[in-house]
């Protein structure tokens, strides 16, 4: 299907090919492949780069100084990560790793930079994505002023699946109860309790993955 243009022969936001463009333009300085479980980069690391999420998952956390671990973001193809450069971080403010193989594109910092200068499309698909993530914190954050555990869960596994997105993704990459739990705000034992109430539902299913039905969405609109 070709790409719609504007009538400056740009790609819109909504169409433009960011991994092509990246690779096209030269500002990709590499290609790296993760294992299941590496890590990605760690908390106190050097932040000079941009990441580029190709293929795979990513989780995302941070730890506190007395060593509880909170988990902030679950990544999925097309997300970028690692942003805070650009906003003068110096050190990694979190720990991203691998929750399948996974491909990154690393950016360098100076090279994103000019790319944001310079062409205009991918400035604005950029813009886009750091205001949807804007919205998806707030979102997160009344979630868990106001949503019951059960809600927040259910949210949850939309979101991993991706859904209302153009290409969701049913099946998700392997999160653990404990994962989910920090993830939501409550207890392991809270989650295997609704995780297996959706399974007796059919709102999720257990087969050769967690897939997670579209029906799931009942639980988050129910009053």
């Amino acid at each position: 299907m070709r790409q719609k243009k504007q009538p400056t022969g740009l790609p819109t936001p909504s169409d433009f090919d960011v991994q092509a463009h990246l690779a096209s333009a030269g500002a990709a300085r590499k290609v790296v492949k993760y294992p299941q479980g590496a890590v990605v980069f760690s908390q106190g690391d050097p932040a000079n780069d941009v990441r580029y999420l190709q293929h795979g998952g990513v989780k995302l956390s941070v730890l506190s100084r007395i060593g509880k671990e909170a988990v902030v973001a679950m990544l999925g193809p097309g997300d970028f990560f690692g942003e805070g450069t650009l906003a003068g971080q110096s050190v990694r403010i979190g720990t991203a790793v691998a929750l399948v193989a996974s491909s990154v594109l690393v950016i360098e910092k100076d090279a994103m930079v000019r790319l944001l200068h310079e062409q205009p499309a991918f400035s604005d698909r950029f813009i886009s994505y750091m205001l949807t993530r804007n919205l998806r914190i707030e979102a997160d954050l009344v979630d868990q002023l106001f949503n019951s555990s059960e809600k927040r869960l259910a949210r949850t596994l939309l979101l991993l699946a991706r859904y209302g997105e153009p290409n969701p993704q049913r099946t998700l990459p392997k999160v653990s109860q404990e994962v989910l739990a920090e993830m939501v705000g409550t207890t392991r034992s809270r989650v295997n309790f609704f995780m297996n109430k959706f399974r007796k539902l059919g709102l999720i299913e257990y087969n050769g993955g967690l897939k997670v039905n579209s029906s799931l969405l009942s639980v988050v609109l129910h009053d």
